[in-house]
């Protein structure tokens, strides 16, 4: 059967769960959302997840790291690097986490995702205020491409990558982002800290109150 039509099908039925996301949220004292993290290659995404994950296992709070590089490993392997592969990748990054979210996990993402629109899509897939979108990490290119953890900007200024983000094809900076950070801003372990302030200031860190 075509796969659009499979999509159309008035055979497909969305199952309500019994167990509730607020009932998940109990158990585990805390209110899923999604943290969303982006910023150029090398601006310390993924370490700032990591980080985070750390501070919050170590406040007893579960939550979870979607990175970039492990999903291209399995759930995203059949993608490349177009701009219709890109969104893509995004899109099903944003479909995961919001189950993560219903869950009642903090899921952490860590992507580039270039582009406003696909970050904005990803918001839209969760109710208001649980997609924190986004932690910016605002690093200049010079220093992005100092770092170059990967070496992959040495290979895109040698030509030997073709659209890569900051480089020949464009990083869309967020126009309404949750949190703003640089190197100003201290370590990593200090950046974590900052975004556990605000989860803790908005409640994120509690159980939702019932009535």
């Amino acid at each position: 059967m075509d796969s659009l039509k499979l999509l159309s099908s008035p055979k497909i039925f969305w199952h309500k769960s019994v167990v509730k996301k607020q009932d998940r949220e109990i158990a585990l004292g805390q209110k899923g959302c999604v943290i969303w993290l982006t910023g150029l290659s090398g601006s310390g995404k993924s370490t700032l997840a990591c980080k985070l994950d750390q501070a919050l296992l170590s406040r007893n709070k579960l939550s979870y790291v979607l990175d970039g590089d492990n999903l291209r490993h399995g759930l995203n392997k059949n993608l490349d690097f177009s701009v219709k592969d890109r969104a893509e990748n995004i899109r099903r990054v944003g479909e995961v986490a919001k189950l993560f979210a219903d869950a009642g996990l903090i899921c952490i993402t860590s992507f580039i995702s270039p582009y406003r629109n696909d970050r904005n899509l990803c918001r839209k897939l969760l109710p208001p205020g649980d997609f924190i979108e986004e932690v910016y990490l605002k690093v200049p290119l010079s220093i992005c491409e100092k770092r170059d953890p990967k070496g992959l900007y040495k290979l895109a200024r040698a030509g030997k990558i073709k659209g890569f983000t900051g480089i020949d094809d464009p990083y869309e900076e967020p126009y309404d982002c949750e949190i703003t950070m640089g190197v100003e801003n201290g370590t990593p372990e200090e950046m974590a800290t900052t975004v556990i302030t605000f989860l803790d200031g908005r409640g994120y860190l509690a159980p939702p109150i019932t009535m």
